[in-house]
């Protein structure tokens, strides 16, 4: 084609065409291109192939680095949010045992508060009773002693016997409280009998 292409310029004209390479150019032209494409092919072109294999692997690696990293943090994320439930959990169980604590704590109070309020209770009624028998005794004494007064008075004879006057006193108000009962007055005085 080149020559018919040549053949047909010249043969126009009737001279050689600036545009159309001479054969022998053409020869040298192909050798040399030839040759150059050899040279680049056996030299050239693998280090290329190289430069191409190595950048290929390095984005391959650092593609593979990326998702070895995404697993890594998906992992993270997955043990953190774990840890997060746990946690959320054990301040669940805690927060519950200070509740329990605290409604086992109350209820102690309030049992050694009854308890203490019984105490108080029974200590207070004992100590009441105690001073009960004691006022008794000694409004039986200060009875008694105003019954011998009075009797002396009385019968005009002086009861200085004590033994004697004990006894007298006693049956006395024995009698009293046998006939009275029990009353609200006070005790060993019969009821409407002015002290």
């Amino acid at each position: 084609m080149v020559t018919f292409l040549a053949s047909t310029l010249a043969s126009e004209e009737g001279e050689p065409s600036p545009l159309v390479p001479h054969l022998s150019e053409l020869i040298v032209g192909l050798v040399a291109f030839t040759l150059l494409f050899l040279f680049l092919r056996a030299k050239v072109f693998p280090i290329f192939e190289r430069t191409f294999a190595d950048r290929t692997e390095a984005i391959e690696g650092s593609i593979a680095k990326a998702q070895q990293d995404r697993a890594e943090a998906q992992r993270l994320l997955e043990q953190y949010q774990g840890q997060l439930a746990q946690a959320r959990e054990e301040a669940g169980r805690i927060r519950t045992e200070a509740q329990t604590q605290r409604a086992e704590i109350v209820e102690e109070a309030r049992v050694e508060a009854r308890t203490e309020a019984q105490r108080i209770a029974e200590a207070a009624t004992a100590q009441i009773a105690s001073e009960r028998q004691q006022a008794l005794a000694e409004l039986r004494r200060e009875v008694g002693t105003l019954a011998v007064d009075l009797a002396s008075r009385i019968v005009g004879e002086s009861l200085q016997d004590d033994a004697r006057q004990r006894g007298t006193v006693e049956r006395y108000l024995s009698e009293l409280e046998a006939t009275s009962g029990p009353d609200t007055s006070t005790p060993g005085v019969p009821a409407g009998t002015a002290v």
